[in-house]
């Protein structure tokens, strides 16, 4: 995986020194963090509109294994590297670092010190919010930005197949019984 020039960081604590020039540059911070598995439309969006509190998003991205153990041992559909990659493809993210599994709870939070912090409703409730708001300047709570979630379209495309898997199995069974019939009336 290339680390397009410096901006795919792979160990949490190598973005300090980032994160100390960038507040040197009086630049305005933006985190937000997730899966990121099968980027779709609704991530780039969710970017876009994270960019729009600051002038650099870091974007904290679940490590495989972080991923297993929260969405089970099918997930995640695209490895680490790749979902990385794809993101410092959308102009607004500006870094991304890998969050990995037994990282300390708030971790990456703690070390950027945000000062906005992009989460969506189902990440943290009004009490974690609180807490939040304690290492970061603001916590922006964001909506859905696409109809369908990258969970919701892997149970699509599975269930997809399981009607076409059903389809020609039942063919294939009407012939198969079709053939034991035939073979019994000429026996």
């Amino acid at each position: 995986m290339t680390n397009l020039h410096g901006r795919i960081i792979l160990q949490a604590t190598d973005i300090e020194p980032i994160v100390k020039q960038l507040r040197e540059q009086k630049k305005k911070i933006v985190l937000t963090q997730g899966s990121f598995d099968l980027v779709h439309i609704g991530h780039a969006r969710y970017c876009a509109k994270a960019r729009e509190y600051g002038d650099v998003l870091i974007v904290g991205v679940d490590s495989d294994e972080k991923v297993r153990q929260r969405k089970g041992p099918n997930r995640p559909i695209v490895p680490e590297d790749e979902r990385m990659e794809m993101l410092m493809h959308l102009r607004s993210v500006d870094y991304v670092v890998l969050k990995e599994a037994g990282e300390a709870k708030f971790n990456l939070i703690k070390l950027i010190k945000p000062d906005v912090l992009i989460a969506t409703a189902q990440t943290y409730d009004e009490k974690t919010i609180k807490t939040l708001e304690k290492i970061c300047g603001k916590v922006v709570v964001l909506d859905p930005m696409a109809t369908t979630s990258t969970t919701a379209k892997i149970r699509l495309m599975q269930m997809n197949t399981a009607r076409k898997f059903e389809d020609r199995m039942k063919s294939k069974l009407i012939k198969s019984i079709e053939e034991v019939l035939e073979e019994l009336r000429t026996s």
